[in-house]
């Protein structure tokens, strides 16, 4: 029989699934919903964003409120607002009604994953905790593939009002099972040596040494660039450009997209292998498949639109493959505070990460519009400026972060 923490672990990389699939649905509907509601671009870019930056809002009372009340309430509640959300979105007659729907989608799903780490923290020792993270992002984000080709289908056969509609009740049934399933602790806790601990004592104290460290300011940073990259490619702006650049229909923009998700899908699987090859080495992997993630994005700049189909869905799987390092920031801010204020520390990294997806989709959603718009959409040479913002944004954060020193334990 499958071991309780690891029942739990399905639990929850499910509801995670679903969270990652409001994030990421934007890209293959986008053009449906620009043409119901009558949306322009940066309309469209702060449509997706929006729930960016709810999303990365909700994690400043998150921590504190993880930390005091566990991970199992807060998560259920939450999914009951989850629910709302994909329901008014649903039936969004307007383009302001939209944007509450995807607030509300924003605000529910923002503790799913920090919730689960939080209750992580509780099952598993620090030694487990990246192969364990590694495989919450890996099964998490099959969400990803879920949003991508098999979104696809489901809009072009029974349209995204129906979709949604949907997705909110299987919504509701997750939230439950959570909250019937799961337990934040288990009856004989882990030995306090399988915890790191610096002796800070006090929720203030925890905060102090988050700011006065300048490693928890360089992840952020890094944090803030991987994650935009990712998010602007596989939440929205892939899909257009995929479409309206490089020529391809919406089934063949969604299944490029897959082969992102199923890369960063498999590279979260190997973190923990990767990390040992790296000898242990938080800090050399992280860097290495983030460098990786900008030579991938660099064919977003014009490659991409002289390159064959199996190519381009190569560099696509590559840079979802090499992404899968960034779930590194997790372990390593949890470092810098004791065990009892890991939600804490994830959430305030949680933070930047997520306002990077909100931000940089929506600056790139100005630059694109700023362009004229002709029959086929916007020209290929308003994708390359916009994808160069975010690409050179990671450029500066990991020379900043080579600065930062190692660590492991």
């Amino acid at each position: 029989m499958m071991p309780k923490r690891w029942r739990m672990f399905a639990i929850l990389a499910l509801i995670f699934m679903m969270s990652v699939f409001y994030r990421i649905s934007m890209a293959v509907s986008a053009k449906d919903l620009a043409a119901e509601l009558n949306l322009k671009a940066d309309q469209l870019g702060m449509l997706s964003g929006i729930f960016f930056y709810t999303f990365a809002l909700a994690q400043i009372p998150l921590g504190p409120l993880l930390d005091r009340f566990g991970g199992r309430k807060v998560i259920s509640l939450m999914g009951v607002i989850t629910t709302l959300g994909a329901l008014i979105f649903a039936n969004a007659p307007s383009y302001p009604v939209a944007l509450i729907g995807r607030a509300f989608l924003g605000i529910g799903t923002a503790c799913v994953l920090m919730g689960s780490l939080k209750i992580y923290t509780n099952w598993f020792t620090v030694q487990e905790f990246p192969a364990v993270s590694g495989y919450m992002i890996a099964v998490g984000n099959l969400g990803n593939l879920l949003a991508t080709a098999p979104l696809a289908y489901a809009v072009t056969s029974f349209g995204w009002r129906a979709t949604f509609f949907v997705i909110a009740f299987l919504q509701a049934g997750a939230a439950l099972t959570v909250y019937l399933a799961v337990r934040d602790a288990p009856d004989s806790p882990l030995p306090a040596a399988a915890f790191s601990d610096s002796g800070t004592t006090s929720q203030l104290e925890a905060w102090r040494t988050l700011f006065r460290t300048p490693t928890f300011w360089l992840v952020c940073l890094l944090a803030f660039s991987w994650y935009g990259n990712y998010m602007v490619l596989q939440s929205l702006w892939g899909g257009p450009y995929l479409m309206e650049a490089v020529g391809m229909s919406r089934i063949q923009a969604g299944q490029t997209l897959l082969f992102t998700s199923l890369g960063l899908v498999l590279g979260s699987l190997a973190l923990g292998k990767v990390i040992d090859r790296m000898a242990g080495s938080f800090k050399k992997t992280l860097m290495a498949g983030q460098a990786v993630v900008i030579l991938g994005m660099t064919v977003m700049l014009g490659p991409a639109e002289e390159l064959s189909p199996p190519l381009l869905s190569a560099v696509f799987f590559l840079i979802g493959l090499a992404s899968g390092t960034g779930v590194i920031i997790y372990p390593i801010v949890r470092t810098l505070v004791p065990h009892q204020f890991a939600a804490t520390a994830m959430t305030a990294v949680n933070l930047f990460l997520l306002l990077g997806a909100a931000i940089v989709q929506h600056i790139m959603g100005i630059y694109i519009a700023s362009f004229p718009k002709g029959p086929l959409g916007y020209p290929a040479g308003a994708y390359h400026g916009a994808f160069l913002i975010p690409i050179c944004g990671l450029v500066l954060a990991l020379g900043l972060f080579s600065f930062a020193p190692e660590r492991t334990d």
